[in-house]
């Protein structure tokens, strides 16, 4: 009786995190609002290579969503036919374990608007001979928060906008005729959320949201309560002992993580330039600022005779750093302790520094300085930038915990930095970035800062010095995503394939078909990885990996379980990227491409980017792009779980503005007057800004069982 409860419970459409109206059963022809995912009638497909089998099948109620599925959703139908995921809560899947092969297709390029007539994909007077009689298509709607809000003042509900999420049939009679196929494949289109951050407007990568899973908790996990979870070493993980000089912070992301350049970076021609921008910001001479006496970049190298082997130092002069400040008046900050430790943690530096300035608050809780502390004190910035000199010669390597805000403090500028705010990215992805603390007890199982008495900045220079040292031991894949993250082709392989489907009892196997040489990214994790050169190849390639392919050895035989592939012409064509993947370079993994003749530029002004190919150009490579969907439908075997989807919307407004942002920022920050700025970033670009990354993250997506 119990395992009839779970099953029936099992096979329900139970509505949670997307708030799904109504439960109703799971069985096919109950209801005339449950669509099937299969394509053609069950009762042909009971028999799959003559035998008999239950057939999955995948079965949408009409509920009422109160969002759009997610990418990761689409992951966690995966996992769930394949791994030890849960039953997802927005689609119904009958059979889930007879699903023998699963197919994810990312097309970038596709958009909802193609299917409503808001993009024209074809020649006007096409779509007006074939659709005369519709409507013409509706205004885009207003912003939903100004809605709601005018809503509210008039004591109104809000506004019900679950049709919004829900998937929207395809009908052959109502699609341009490029994308007429798809309808005979797939009976929805799926509104499907690409991942980002709304507060920081960022979108994340969609290809990330589908191929790098949380690994799930484990009862220990459950158990810890709050707190960093210990970072846990994937399997096959192989530490790769690392030289410092390789997390030494590159000129680029020191301007982004407002960093003051060291002369050194630039070349003679260019230092006149910096130095009127340093000028400009109050970062100079005069202003109390000091430059480390290192000539060039190149003074900094160690003749490999002088290096010891495996030395994780590479010859080179360590020290962590980590200073005390104070506010004084005016709201300045100011130093009042600095700490410095060598590479074996020996103190070399630990000193009291008088501010210029009257002190207002001491920050007593933060940084434990008192004002009696400071009373008999005599040491003033000057004096430590002297010690200072002294010891950062040109082999010297500051690190620190977002090491900036200290180099403030003493007005100093060297250029060779490893900054473990950097080398241990936060999940999300910068501008945000984890806090010493938490990296201390993540990555070392260790407590810091919780005197009550404020920080110790010996002890948190030691700390810096130890996640650094764990990284050099480590590898420069630990503390990234890459690690704290599980690739889905190691948690596909964890479990195996049941007993009545074909090879029961071993691992589940996965392949990347892509642009380029995936076996240097994602696809490096896979069982097998093959680099294409346009989209016909990429369609051979899934062929291949699905079906096998005795000319490949490296597929196994009957081919893989899971394969994820990406179609890219339709992108590039649409100027969503200018970088395509060259396969014949060996040492980078895109180059430069120039758009193709038949296309608009886009401009670098305006509020909106303009679509580049004309409605002809656009309808053929959207009908080539369709057509090879409908090719890989055809290559795959009974009883394979097809996906499709777009990744993101239109990104070109999102960059747009960021280009915008950063040369505002840049401009700003070296003190170029407000009105001689090239372009003023305010509020209301904020929000063109965010009306746009919210457009880019609105995809679509489709799929069914074969």
């Amino acid at each position: 009786m119990g395992n009839r409860k779970r099953k029936l419970s099992s096979d329900r459409w139970n509505g949670h995190e997307n708030g799904v109206a109504e439960t109703m059963p799971r069985v096919q022809g109950d209801n005339p609002s449950t669509d099937s995912y299969n394509n053609n009638a069950t009762k042909k497909r009971k028999r799959v290579d003559g035998e008999k089998v239950k057939y999955p099948d995948l079965s949408y109620s009409d509920g009422k969503l109160q969002s759009a599925i997610r990418i990761a959703d689409l992951q966690g139908l995966i996992l769930y036919c394949f791994a030890d995921g849960i039953a997802p809560q927005w689609i119904s899947m009958k059979h889930s374990g007879h699903v023998r092969k699963v197919v994810v297709l990312m097309v970038p390029g596709l958009e909802m608007g193609m299917f409503d007539g808001s993009i024209l994909v074809e020649p006007k007077e096409n779509a007006e001979e074939e659709r005369s009689d519709e409507p013409p298509p509706t205004e885009p709607a207003q912003d939903d928060r100004a809605v709601d809000f005018e809503r509210w003042k008039q004591g109104l509900p809000q506004e019900d906008r679950s049709h919004r999420f829900n998937p929207r049939p395809l009908a052959r009679d109502n699609l341009p005729q490029p994308l007429q196929p798809l309808s005979d494949i797939f009976p929805h289109i799926w509104p499907v959320k690409a991942p980002g951050d709304n507060k920081y407007n960022k979108v994340h990568s969609p290809l990330q949201a589908i191929l790098l899973s949380t690994a799930p908790k484990s009862k220990s996990d459950e158990s810890r309560g709050k707190g960093p979870r210990p970072a846990k070493v994937e399997k096959g993980f192989v530490p790769q002992r690392t030289p410092i000089t390789k997390f030494i912070t590159s000129r680029e992301d020191l301007e982004d993580s407002d960093y003051i350049l060291h002369p050194a970076f630039f070349t003679p021609e260019e230092r006149s330039s910096q130095a009127e921008a340093r000028e400009r910001g109050g970062t100079t001479a005069k202003d109390g600022w000091v430059n480390t006496e290192v000539l060039t970049l190149e003074s900094a190298e160690v003749p490999d005779a002088e290096i010891e082997q495996g030395s994780m130092t590479a010859g080179r002069d360590v020290f962590a750093l980590d200073c005390e400040m104070c506010i004084t008046e005016g709201g300045q900050s100011e130093l009042t302790r600095i700490s410095m430790v060598n590479w074996d943690g020996e103190v070399v530096l630990d000193e009291l520094v008088k501010p210029d300035r009257p002190v207002i608050n001491y920050l007593t809780r933060f940084s434990g300085i008192t004002p009696e502390m400071l009373e008999p004190v005599t040491n003033t910035l000057a004096d430590i930038q002297q010690r200072l000199l002294a010891l950062l010669t040109p082999r010297a390597i500051l690190v620190g915990h977002s090491l900036n805000s200290d180099l403030t403090a003493l007005k100093l500028v060297h250029p060779f930095i490893v900054d473990t705010s950097i080398i241990y990215p936060h999940p999300r992805g910068p501008p945000l970035k984890c806090s010493l603390k938490w990296l201390t007890q993540k990555y070392m199982n260790k407590q810091i800062q919780n005197g009550m008495a404020g920080h110790d900045s010996i002890e948190d220079a030691r700390a810096v010095l130890e996640l650094v040292k764990l990284k050099c031991e480590k590898g420069e894949r630990w503390g990234t995503s890459d690690s704290s993250n599980e690739s889905i082709f190691r948690r596909l392989a964890r479990s195996v394939r049941p007993a009545y489907v074909p090879r029961s009892g071993e691992e589940r196997t996965g392949a990347v078909v892509d642009w380029g040489n995936p076996e240097r990214g994602f696809g490096s994790q896979a069982t097998v990885s093959i680099g294409c050169q346009d989209d016909d190849a990429v369609v051979n390639g899934v062929s291949a990996v699905i079906n096998g392919d005795e000319s490949n050895l490296s597929i196994p035989g009957g081919g893989v379980d899971f394969a994820w592939a990406r179609l890219r012409e339709l992108e590039y064509l649409r100027g969503w990227c200018n970088r395509m993947p060259d396969p014949n370079n060996a040492n980078e993994s895109s180059t430069l491409v120039p758009p193709p003749e038949e296309t608009t530029p886009t401009t670098g002004t305006g509020t909106e980017s303009t679509d580049l190919p004309q409605p002809d150009v656009l309808a053929k490579t959207v009908s080539h792009t369709v057509s090879n969907i409908s090719r890989i439908y055809n290559s795959l075997p009974p009883c394979t779980l097809f996906m499709v989807y777009s990744g993101t919307g239109d990104p070109r407004e999102v960059s747009r503005l960021q280009s915008i942002q950063r040369q505002h920022r840049e401009e700003f920050k070296s003190g170029k007057p407000w009105d001689s700025l090239t372009y003023k970033w305010t509020d209301t670009e904020e929000q063109l800004l965010k009306k746009a990354c919210e457009r880019a993250r609105e995809g679509c997506g489709f799929m069914c069982v074969k």
